[in-house]
Formats: structure tokens, C-alpha cells, sequence
């Protein structure tokens, strides 16, 4: 089977559910088969909106270090597997995921390391408490080679790569982020795992919604080494498809809907870090890698707009009071009149998603 990156693109915003908003609750969302990760205050808020029109609080749903260490929103009927699902496969897996200068001997303790540190993480996090405090006693119970000395803080403690990737494992959710970050023990966790069970079907889940895609995009999204994610590829289950002429792979069961996908119509506000934007192949997303370096930066990732699926500028947001958030859209060309409209209409999505009354929409 031969697609093009339009046919791909047009693909993935269907299979995220991002071309027809619907009116399932969140937890009912395909996207939660993947996570939605929470970049900036509200972001997940709006991705979620983006998508439903249904109300946004839904008590099924929690928000734990998942894929890479970050915070994703997920299902907690889904976090027993989840976790034996991220776990790493091998030790060679585990030190690319935590590899880091700042604890170099540490990293060479692969599975060990995370092993040690979810070990801690259940010790010290049966409440709810500061993620300062955690971070201290944690630090206390791991290995030395684990831990450095932080100008920033003064102390030493574990390193951030480590931490994080051990935390769901370790039973730990995220109550709260910034500065006054907490963190508590999940309800019912699942149990510390022993070994890797189920990478296959994390990965058959990354290509059903952001594929057709390779072993090395898919090590990327983990944080992992492709020969490690190699090891492991689900061959059987999978279709070879090539992309603008690249060898890459989709579900078996994903064929007849990317075989099918057509044009995508409508206007979306998508928030930075949404599982759109985690494909690694950014080509496909956005073909212009001048555009590219606006979209994905180093540090303040802006949000993107999609106009008839497709990235066609970077956003933003900033509360004017409580009763209005201000958005700014940068388009990467000319944005027809109708799709100006559609956006001014769009944006009071956002507006309910950053619960504000109103929204107002500026082009730069």
C-alpha cells in the first residue's frame, strides 16, 4: 500500500478525534488509549475539548508520569496494564531512558534503577504531600549513583529522568503541578511490576493512532534506543505501508481506515504537546522545517491550529481576568476569510475549556 503525508496526516486527526468533536465523555475518547499529556496549565483541558463537547471532569481519569516521564492523563481502569506496558524490556532499554550526564553511573543500572526507585516511591508517597518532600526522602532510598547535587536547590537528590519514569510503577499520581506540586499514592495501584508484558500492544496502540509509522518513531516517543523497540516490533500484527516512498507500518486492522481516509474540513485549537504533535516524524505533520522549529521549540512550545487537517499556524493563550482569555494565532500563510470566521467561532471552545465566559482572537 502506497499514502502520501496528506493521506496520512488526514489519517491521524481522524483516528485522534480530532475531525468530528462528539459528545462522548472524556474517558470514552480513543485518544486515551495513548494519554494526553498535560504541557502547561489547562492544555489538557483544551485537548480534550477539541474533541468533545461532553463535560470535561470525569472521575475516570487521573493524571500519572506515563510515556517519556511525563504527565498524562489516563484512564484508571487502564493503569494496570499501562504500567507492565511501560516497563522497560531489557537494561539497555532502561538506561536510554533515563540516560543523563547528571547521574552517568547511574544510568549503567538500567533496570535496577527503576526497580529502586518505584521500590522508594511506595515507601514514601502514602499520602498526599509536596513533591519536594517525595523528591527528599525518595533520594534518601535510592541508590547514590541515582542522585547529584543540584545547584539549583542546593541539595542532592534523585535525578529527574529516573524519578519520573519510576513513578507510575512506584504508585504515585500527580495531584498537582507548579509551584505548589503535590503528589499521592494511587488509589487500588497496580502492583509493582517484575518484567516488561504488553509493549506490543503499547506499540500497536502509537501506530493505530499516529501511524503508519517505524521502529525508530516509536522508540523516540518512549524515550527508548529503535534497537531495543526492534527486539520487540509486533511484526505480525502489522501491515508494511510506504509513505512518500519510506517503508512504514500500520495495524492490520488500521488498513481499510487509512485506505479510506479523505479530506479533513473544519477548524481546531490543538494545545502544545497533544498526542497530534507526538509523532516523531514531524515531516509528515509539517513539511517546512522552518515551520517546524516554530511549532516544536526548546523551551514555551506554542499551541497549533488545524484548518481542514492540516498545522496552519501556532497559538496562544493568556488569561485577561477571569472572564476572558485572550488568544494570539500566527498563521504560516494566508488564512481564507471563512476559515478566519470558523477560528473566532473555534475559539470559544477554548474559552470552556480555560473555564473563562468569554474569548477574543487577535492575528499576528
Amino acid at each position: 500500500m502506497d499514502v502520501d503525508r496528506r493521506q496520512a496526516m488526514a489519517y491521524r486527526v481522524a483516528a485522534l478525534g480530532l475531525a468530528d468533536r462528539g459528545s462522548a465523555r472524556p474517558g470514552d475518547l480513543p485518544v486515551l488509549d495513548l494519554g494526553v499529556q498535560e504541557y502547561t496549565p489547562g492544555s489538557v483541558q483544551v485537548g480534550l475539548a477539541a474533541r468533545t463537547d461532553a463535560a470535561l471532569d470525569d472521575d475516570r481519569l487521573l493524571m500519572v508520569w506515563a510515556a517519556r516521564g511525563a504527565p498524562h492523563l489516563h484512564r484508571r481502569r487502564d493503569l494496570g496494564t499501562l504500567v507492565k506496558a511501560l516497563w522497560p524490556v531489557s537494561d539497555a532499554d532502561a538506561s536510554a531512558r533515563i540516560n543523563s550526564r547528571q547521574i552517568a553511573q547511574g544510568v549503567k543500572l538500567g533496570i535496577k534503577a527503576f526497580e529502586a526507585t518505584a521500590a522508594a516511591f511506595r515507601e514514601v508517597v502514602t499520602r498526599s504531600m509536596p513533591r519536594g518532600e517525595a523528591s527528599t526522602e525518595v533520594s534518601r532510598r535510592v541508590p547514590r549513583e541515582l542522585t547529584y547535587d543540584c545547584r539549583t536547590c542546593g541539595a542532592r537528590h534523585v535525578s529527574g529522568g529516573v524519578w519520573q519514569h519510576s513513578g507510575l510503577a512506584g504508585g504515585v499520581q500527580v495531584e498537582s503541578r507548579g509551584r505548589d506540586a503535590t503528589l499521592g499514592p494511587i488509589p487500588d495501584a497496580p502492583p509493582q511490576p517484575v518484567a516488561n508484558e504488553g509493549i506490543e500492544d503499547l506499540i500497536e496502540t502509537y501506530l493505530r493512532l499516529l501511524g503508519p509509522a517505524t521502529p525508530s518513531e516509536v522508540a523516540k516517543y518512549l524515550g527508548s534506543a529503535p534497537a531495543e523497540i526492534k527486539k520487540v516490533w509486533p511484526a505480525g500484527r502489522l501491515e508494511e505501508v510506504r509513505l512518500d516512498g519510506r517503508k512504514t507500518w500500520i495495524p492490520a486492522g488500521s488498513v481499510a481506515a487509512l485506505a479510506a481516509a479523505g479530506p479533513v474540513t473544519g477548524v481546531r485549537f490543538v494545545p502544545a504537546m497533544d498526542a497530534l504533535l507526538q509523532a516523531r516524524d514531524r515531516d509528515v505533520l509539517l513539511p517546512e522545517r522552518a515551520r517546524q522549529k516554530e511549532v516544536w521549540r526548546i523551551l514555551g512550545n506554542p499551541g497549533v491550529i488545524l484548518v481542514d487537517g492540516e498545522i496552519a499556524g501556532v497559538w496562544r493563550a493568556k488569561m485577561a481576568g477571569r472572564k476572558r482569555v485572550e488568544l494570539s494565532v500566527t498563521p504560516f500563510g494566508t488564512v481564507s476569510a471563512k476559515a478566519r470566521k470558523a477560528l473566532e467561532e473555534e475559539a470559544a471552545v477554548v474559552a470552556r475549556a480555560r473555564e473563562a465566559p468569554e474569548a477574543t482572537l487577535s492575528f499576528g
